[in-house]
């Protein structure tokens, strides 16, 4: 029970630290430029509904932090439907020039992209440690098979991609989701200086698998080390701990079938939820029988899965010095670096985007903040580097999101000021009107759809 309580304070505090931060900064973007540009804010407020708390500047302009906090706005003087005096016009949003008003709306949305190569940035300046994509079991019948992979092959690029980690053999597998093609994987054989190309035809890739891990589509997994089964660390109140298990009991057997590796003893009890079974056991020196019965939780992919709360030692778990990779960057060079791997994961988010668009991705797989918040608790707890990069990432979803043409969206009225360049006077206020009820309209479908799959997937 205090596991739970303290796993759902950390999902909770890592969604509000993640969402709070990013909606500031993509507000404050906006508030920057209206500022330099000579518009009066009015309002500056980070979440909705009921103000929690407020207070105002020399200028006038209040800022608040509401309840609700899955969003958040800047308002001008000026603004469609405010009425502004003929003294304040200089202050008004609506009386700037086009090519203002364009500046102040597209900063939100820029700054977020900005604000992720900085995050990007921090990670690479601090270090990089990642595993060198070292293939482990490969399945008997599937893709890595017919196209001859061996355990221990090194995955040295894909398509001509260079590969220093599984992060990036993953991300080159997702950029071909939904497409029927050949793809290209240049490996370094175990034992061998030399590099032969494996290749693999995908046919209408990842379709309907989505939320499948794509190095189990292709039927291969990273290689880990031998690890003995041991018992190491247990949970406490997890069902090794409850069910009389010790630190240092080593698995002989389960059921008469012997056990000599962690990885059979996690598979047997992943396979075996609330299935009570029989262990053989050596503890202090002496062979024991002790029965256990996995708890039942959901796995990835939704089904049941067992658990019992036990870890292995961590004087096992060490990989080989030639699989880890470590990075670290100067200040210098962590700024070419910080921006190419950020525009890598614009280009993702646009490809899905327009894939979800064609249909060749499903709309099952757009979230919402329990999605979301379930992510940010799972980075925050594998440490900062994997929550600043969750943060990155979502800053550059929320980012490149905005910038769509949808009306009611900071990209909707872009497009209106980009009418507006182009033939010298405003869109109609009809006109203006009709494509925002449309844009929320198509707003509302989407976010309903993202509770929906939020929901079912709890």
């Amino acid at each position: 029970m205090e596991a739970d309580l303290f796993d759902f304070l950390q999902t909770l505090l890592a969604f509000v630290v993640t969402l709070g931060l990013l909606i500031f900064v993509h507000e404050y973007g906006h508030f920057w430029v209206a500022r330099r540009c000579g518009v009066r804010v009015i309002r500056f407020s980070i979440g909705f509904g009921q103000p929690l708390v407020k207070w105002k500047d020399r200028q006038g302009t209040e800022f608040v932090i509401a309840a609700l906090p899955l969003g958040g706005f800047v308002k001008m003087l000026g603004e469609p439907g405010s009425d502004v005096n003929e003294h304040q016009r200089h202050l008004s949003f609506a009386h700037k020039t086009v090519f203002q008003r364009f500046a102040i709306v597209a900063a939100g949305p820029l700054v977020n992209l900005v604000f992720a190569v900085l995050l990007y940035w921090v990670v690479f300046v601090s270090g990089v440690t990642s595993l060198a994509p070292f293939v482990g079991d490969v399945e008997s019948k599937g893709y890595a098979a017919e196209a001859g992979f061996q355990t221990m092959d090194e995955i040295i690029a894909v398509d001509g991609e260079p590969t220093e980690s599984w992060e990036d053999v993953t991300m080159a597998l997702i950029s071909r989701i939904g497409e029927s093609v050949e793809v290209r994987f240049t490996v370094r054989p175990e034992n061998s200086s030399a590099t032969v190309e494996r290749s693999v035809d995908l046919q209408n890739w990842m379709q309907g698998a989505e939320k499948t891990h794509p190095l189990k589509l292709l039927g291969l997994e990273p290689f880990f080390p031998s690890v003995p089964p041991i018992l190491g660390k247990l949970v406490d109140g997890g069902a090794a701990a409850r069910q009389g298990l010790k630190t240092g009991d080593q698995v002989l057997s389960v059921n008469d079938v012997d056990i000599l590796d962690w990885s059979e003893w996690v598979m047997l009890i992943q396979e075996n939820p609330g299935t009570t079974m029989t262990l053989k056991v050596i503890r202090d020196g002496m062979e024991q029988l002790v029965q256990i019965t996995p708890d039942t939780v959901k796995g990835d992919n939704g089904e049941p899965m067992g658990q019992i709360g036990a870890h292995a030692p961590e004087e096992f778990a060490q990989f080989p010095d030639f699989m880890i990779r470590d990075q670290q960057y100067g200040p210098i060079a962590a700024i070419g670096k910080s921006i190419s791997y950020a525009w890598s994961r614009v280009e993702l988010t646009l490809m899905s985007i327009g894939k979800m668009v064609t249909g060749k991705i499903s709309l099952d797989n757009l979230s919402g903040p329990i999605t979301i918040a379930k992510v940010a608790g799972d980075s925050a707890g594998y440490g900062i580097e994997a929550f600043l990069g969750f943060m990155a990432y979502l800053s550059i979803s929320l980012g490149v999101l905005n910038l769509l043409p949808i009306p009611v969206l900071d990209g909707g009225h872009l497009m209106y000021y980009l009418v507006e360049m182009i033939k010298g006077s405003p869109v109609s206020e009809k006109a203006q009107a009709l494509g925002n009820s449309l844009g929320l309209g198509l707003l509302v479908m989407f976010m309903g759809l993202a509770f929906y799959n939020d929901i079912m997937g709890l």
